[in-house]
């Protein structure tokens, strides 16, 4: 509750209508945005609540991460997180240009974790997040390559890892120490209210609340009505943050889906609708 100048209470508003504590949604990349749909699931929450770890790849991770930390601070260990890593090998093939690898120069936030073989670097800044698999052998001023795990379509691997060292190399010339970043795109917005809407469906709120607390009371009561924009708009944004939750994060963290149920004998088919 707050308390007005008058002595009387307001509610206070409910944790989701604070649209600014989304803005960091805005930056995160795929397996990050993912991260934030299965952190919701109430499942998921139960798993690790009751240390289930054994169900840890039902939901495409090798192990369980706490839910209760958002994309910033977590860094879940996705199945396909190897082969999406850079890996971060011992040069042999000295040159004069050789560069030295320097843990301490990578730009941004660095995170380590050990996934059981080997250590993955983690390197976030405003915008960008990029992942490498260092090599057991591979120590602080040595000469060292960057290398891709084959695939069958490594030309689509390949534009994926030079965008990411293109990104890691123009951040480590010159790191500002205040950063502007591009205007956010329309699909970084749709995952900020997706997942903002998500929340709120979640906490029990109705389309127009939820409406309301994303687009302003001002327009909801200019343009809202049954057949309105607005409200199908809200609708749609509902109903994809529920998808993406059950199930969907796993396109966004390069995953495959997940199998469809066994089709019972009642079930519709093509050819029996």
């Amino acid at each position: 509750m707050v308390h007005l100048d008058d002595g009387q209470l307001a509610a206070r508003p409910p944790p989701w209508h604070a649209s600014a504590a989304y803005l960091y949604v805005l930056h995160l990349d795929g397996p990050a945005l993912a991260w934030e749909y299965l952190r919701r699931h109430p499942g998921y929450g139960l798993a690790w609540h009751t240390q289930d770890f054994g169900t840890a790849n039902t939901w495409g991770l090798r192990t369980l991460e706490d839910p209760a930390l958002d994309a910033r601070e977590a860094l879940p260990d996705w199945l396909n997180a190897r082969a999406c890593t850079i890996r971060v090998i011992p040069d042999d093939d000295l040159i004069p240009e050789t560069s030295p690898f320097e843990l301490w120069r990578l730009p941004g936030r660095k995170q380590l974790q050990h996934d059981g073989r080997g250590l993955v670097l983690a390197a976030r800044w405003p915008g960008c997040c990029v992942r490498l698999m260092l090599s057991p052998e591979l120590h602080d001023g040595m000469p060292h390559a960057f290398a891709m795990r084959a695939c069958r379509e490594p030309g689509a691997r390949y534009r994926d890892l030079a965008n990411a060292l293109d990104q890691l190399a123009a951040a480590s010339r010159c790191e500002p120490s205040a950063a502007t970043c591009p205007r956010p795109s329309q699909s970084a917005l749709q995952a900020l209210l997706t997942l903002q809407a998500l929340d709120a469906s979640q906490a029990g709120a109705s389309l127009r609340e939820i409406a309301e607390g994303l687009f302003g009371s001002t327009e909801v009561a200019s343009d809202w009505h049954a057949d309105s924009a607005l409200r199908a708009r809200v609708r749609r944004l509902v109903q994809r943050g529920r998808s993406l939750l059950d199930g969907g994060y796993r396109e966004l963290a390069g995953l495959d889906p997940l199998a469809p149920p066994p089709l019972g004998r009642n079930s519709p088919t093509s050819d029996r609708p």
